[in-house]
């Protein structure tokens, strides 16, 4: 895995990490990468472990979208895959001393 995937791997993981602190129970993540050839079938490695970080924490992968489109600069024009991923989290039963109650939810 190259220093890139690495950086973006940790920044999901302290970034569910985060939600999880702040007591949240849904988190909407994207992931972009960069998409040399969009008529082949491959592995996207780097969004993959991304994925499992955020899973690693209790996060369950819910709904996701993709779309691909080009980004034009000064180096010319590169096609990106962006992936929007919905994970729910099931709150944990209530610690002793935690004055919140428990809500149910549908999900």
């Amino acid at each position: 895995m190259g220093l890139l995937n690495r950086v973006k791997e940790q920044s999901a993981l302290d970034q569910a990490k985060h939600a999880i602190e702040a007591g949240r129970h849904i988190l909407v993540f994207k992931f972009i990468e960069a998409h040399t050839n969009s008529l082949a079938t491959g592995a996207m490695t780097g969004i993959n472990d991304q994925m499992e970080a955020i899973e690693s924490l209790g996060w369950r992968l819910d709904k996701m979208s993709a779309c691909e489109g080009n980004v034009v600069g000064a180096l010319g024009s590169k096609e990106r895959v962006a992936i929007v991923c919905l994970y729910r989290r099931t709150p944990g039963p209530p610690q002793q001393g935690d004055e919140t109650t428990s809500v149910s939810r549908p999900y």
